[in-house]
């Protein structure tokens, strides 16, 4: 039998043996070569493949997903060395969370949805939508289950999968936007929440307005496209108590003047939800801009803090 070397001292146990994949098929289901999963390895220490006796690097189920987490931060602009304290930030959040099941669970409600997905099977995919959302609260049930199969579905390559995307995608958005029109609540306690243009997609966009509005009815998402520019003008008509700009890449030094050229010119507070409040907290310091996060419940909480008048910008 082969024997495995070279694990972490911290880990608790070994995956077993038909668990683990050779580095040709990591390539193959993520696209990374060889060369920069070693640089990941050795370099920045972003993964730790077990070893054989002969050396050969040996990869888990769990090592295969921090790559692709690794691939779609570097793709939105975020600097390898980065990569590793945002990877260490979420599992520390979802570690904290002691009601959370085992990832185990997830895949499983993934498996399912993905099933009746692949059989563009509507009736099947509204029954579990419904059985998810009365099991878990709704942060969770985005964020760890609904919005990682999208992801997976979008990443997938070959004859059918985009139609399978398409298909998810526009039954989610529509769900979305039903409980965003559903829960309007009065016009004088309206945020709007729109898009920075070109980093996000519209479910993304929308997902995250849901989990910014939690059960306020006080949240409208402005449409994917929505100019920068403009936002000065929908604001005097609307006039908002708060506007969120919504991204998921780092803000540029450029995107950064042009925010706080942005918060002088509207008569509302200003803030920054997404990937990019975390990884733009150092540039947007000392401005009014607030920083919300990007999971779910500290969106709602950091805004409903903003709103107050009580969260440190």
């Amino acid at each position: 039998m082969t024997e495995l070397s070279g694990a972490s001292p911290l880990a608790p146990s070994l995956p077993a043996l038909e668990e683990l994949f050779p580095i040709r098929e990591v390539v193959r289901l993520t696209g990374v070569n060889p060369v920069t999963l070693r640089a990941w390895e050795r370099r920045y220490g972003l993964i730790q493949p077990v070893r054989t006796d002969g050396g050969h690097r040996l990869y888990s189920p769990a090592d295969i997903e921090a790559i692709r987490s690794i691939l779609a931060w570097t793709e939105r602009g975020v600097a390898v060395s980065k990569v590793g304290s945002i990877l260490a930030r979420s599992a520390a959040s979802k570690a904290a969370t002691a009601d959370a099941p085992a990832d185990g669970e997830w895949s499983e409600w993934q498996a399912r949805l993905g099933q009746a997905v692949s059989h563009f099977d509507e009736t099947r995919l509204e029954q579990l939508y419904g059985q998810v959302f009365s099991t878990y609260p709704l942060a969770a049930v985005f964020q760890e289950i609904l919005l990682p199969l999208w992801q997976e579905l979008l990443r997938r390559e070959g004859f059918g999968q985009t139609s399978q995307w398409l298909f998810l995608d526009a039954f989610l958005r529509a769900r979305v936007l039903q409980r965003l029109q559903l829960g309007r609540g009065p016009a004088d306690e309206r945020v709007l929440v729109a898009a920075i243009p070109g980093q996000c997609r519209e479910l993304e966009l929308l997902v995250a307005g849901l989990l910014l509005d939690g059960d306020s009815g006080s949240v409208r998402v402005l449409p994917v496209g929505q100019p920068l520019e403009e936002l000065t003008l929908v604001c005097q008509e609307v006039r908002p108590r708060a506007l969120v700009l919504y991204s998921k890449t780092p803000p540029s030094a450029a995107l950064v003047r042009q925010l706080g050229r942005l918060a002088l010119a509207v008569d509302c507070l200003l803030a920054v939800a997404g990937e990019a409040s975390e990884l733009g907290e150092g540039s947007l310091g000392g401005t009014p801009i607030a920083c919300l996060g990007s999971s779910g419940r500290l969106m709602a909480r950091r805004l409903a803090q903003f709103l107050a008048g009580h969260l440190d910008t």
